[in-house]
């Protein structure tokens, strides 16, 4: 059973910034990664997105140019680093797992499609004061 393990949320100021991490584990091989959030009573979201060996990555228009996604082999660690946040950054932010596409190839199910990830974290929260 594969868990993902994420941490990192919490209470910042509009304008700070905050780190998320997602480490899986109980399954061996290469993955991508995909960033989600969700606030009450709307859709869950797509944040970023990164393949299996860091060269693709993919962020929604809302947070282009203020998220980056990495991920440190050694540690098994995809990284959400969170600057300028601002308060509609606020949300509960989930990281997914693919195993079946690491490299994006499937052209039907996009990296920011939720449908393509088979794994889901248990979601942290972050909140950002105006």
């Amino acid at each position: 059973q594969v868990h993902l393990d994420e941490s990192g949320g919490g209470l910042a100021q509009a304008g700070g910034s905050l780190t998320l991490s997602c480490a899986p584990s109980g399954r061996l091989g290469s993955y991508a990664m995909g960033w989600f959030r969700q606030t009450l009573g709307k859709e869950r979201e797509f944040v970023a997105s990164i393949n299996w060996n860091g060269g693709r990555t993919y962020f929604a228009d809302s947070v282009q140019g203020r998220f980056t996604i990495s991920r440190d082999f050694a540690k098994n660690t995809v990284y959400l680093q969170m600057n300028s946040l601002k308060p509609e950054d606020t949300a509960a932010y989930y990281c997914a797992a693919d195993y079946n596409d690491p490299d994006f190839r499937d052209t039907y199910f996009l990296p920011e499609n939720k449908e393509r990830y088979m794994y889901w974290g248990q979601g942290t929260q972050v909140t950002v004061s105006s």
